[in-house]
């Protein structure tokens, strides 16, 4: 067949291909949108109501959070005052102690004091005791030397004792 005897062209195609391509090409396009679109439809709205859902999960859950973060803000800040609270009671308690100590302190010092000087007064009150038995036995020893008699007798050597003692005591000493 020639190309003037109504040979055909290799460029374009029968007419019988044209009309069965355009049968399978609507019976393709049929079934893509019968089976295949509502598929596709349904797993985008599932994919966008679960991303939906998941946003607005997420900004409640971000609403929850911020009102936790506020109230525990809120909390560390009672915590802070009551902290400084309890600082400052325990400052004023331990300046009360001290004070208080201190008193203690003073008022055992002062009875300590008070004890030792009553010590030393009872035993500087011995110690005078016994200073004047011991000057009265001294001067009746001397007092009989020189007397050149005998003061064995305790009723005079008391008498003696006293009156030797009572002179140096008064100051005007024997002579």
């Amino acid at each position: 067949m020639r190309a003037s005897e109504g040979e055909l062209n290799p460029l374009i195609p029968h007419p019988i291909e044209i009309v069965l391509s355009l049968v399978v090409f609507a019976i393709l396009f049929f079934a893509v949108k019968k089976f295949v679109v509502p598929n596709f439809e349904a797993t985008f709205a599932e994919r966008t109501s679960a991303i939906e859902g998941g946003l607005a999960a997420a900004e409640t859950k971000q609403a929850e959070a911020d009102a936790k973060l506020a109230e525990l803000e809120q909390q560390l800040s009672e915590a802070r005052h009551e902290a400084a609270r309890i600082r400052e009671e325990a400052r004023e308690q331990g300046a009360a102690i001290i004070a208080e100590l201190r008193a203690q302190g003073q008022a055992e010092s002062d009875r300590i004091v008070a004890h030792g000087k009553a010590q030393i007064e009872a035993e500087r009150q011995q110690a005078v005791t016994s200073l004047r038995a011991e000057v009265g036995n001294l001067a009746t020893g001397l007092a009989g030397r020189i007397v050149g008699e005998s003061l064995d007798d305790e009723a005079r050597q008391s008498r003696v004792v006293e009156r030797f003692l009572a002179e140096l005591e008064s100051g005007s000493g024997v002579n």
